[in-house]
């Protein structure tokens, strides 16, 4: 496969920009998932200035990282989520990054209102095509809790730039199905891959280091070459939650999970 390796600043949630950075560098990556998730992981800031936006890539040159996407979740059944989904199409388009991944009911939701999402999506899905950035709509909650299930949602809303970010433990997390038994259905509307490993049972919050759970990553790194996906993979890390992790566990995980994907044949 010769698809985009990069690691998610997400896994660094309670750490800076420059921890994650260095994390994600020295653990083997070339490129990276900025978060810029306002309440959550906000490593970008939601209203950054040029200022603030020359410091950022001025970090990524100094480790040699490259940006393949940015994560900019907002709460997409509400008008001011909107507000806030098109300032990370902004800084999409600042930083020179064409997928935003981004989720219904943002960073954490379940029993979401399809209506009040239906009747917004089509606003940023406009807003962000003037700009050239497709959104990648995470699976994740209760309407988009598998590929069997988003699948439906992305024609009905039937905007060329509104794909799938397809999540291989909120799979398990949220739908209950495994990755390898799932994502071939999302195959046409597949923008983007968080390759998320899953421990303990399928409602308990436990997200390891890549190779650390059960996730078949062999099998799913398989399915999406036999499907030609050839869009980007980042690597996501949420542990047990808050409190997150000391900085040398997130470390250690990260370089786990690159040296179990390049195994792999990722790079």
């Amino acid at each position: 496969m010769n698809n985009i390796l990069a690691g998610h600043t997400n896994s660094y949630h309670t750490y800076s920009l420059d921890e994650s950075l260095a994390g994600i560098a020295k653990a083997g990556f070339k490129y990276v998932e900025l978060s810029a998730v306002k309440g959550w992981t906000e490593h970008v800031p939601l209203d950054a200035t040029d200022a603030n936006i020359a410091e950022i890539q001025a970090k990524l040159k100094h480790w040699g990282l490259q940006i393949s996407s940015l994560s900019g979740h907002s709460d997409l059944t509400t008008a001011a989520g909107v507000v806030d989904g098109k300032k990370a199409v902004d800084l999409c388009q600042k930083l020179g990054v064409t997928i935003m991944c981004t989720a219904i009911g943002g960073h954490y939701s379940e029993n979401e209102d399809k209506s009040a999402f239906m009747g917004h999506i089509h606003d940023l899905a406009d807003y962000a095509a003037a700009r050239d950035v497709m959104l990648a709509l995470e699976i994740h909650g209760d309407i988009m809790a598998s590929a069997a299930l988003s699948v439906p949602l992305i024609q009905e809303i039937d905007r060329p730039n509104v794909l799938i970010n397809y999540d291989t433990a909120n799979c398990i997390f949220y739908g209950n199905v495994q990755a390898v038994d799932d994502i071939a259905k999302a195959a046409p509307y597949l923008a983007h891959v968080h390759l998320k490993d899953k421990a303990g049972e399928v409602r308990e919050w436990n997200f390891p280091g890549v190779g650390e759970g059960y996730v078949n990553f062999a099998k799913v790194l398989s399915i999406l070459d036999d499907v030609g996906f050839s869009g980007p993979l980042s690597v996501e890390i949420e542990f047990q939650g808050e409190p997150w992790p000391p900085l040398a566990e997130v470390d250690r995980a990260m370089k786990v999970s690159y040296e179990t994907l390049s195994g792999l044949g990722l790079k």
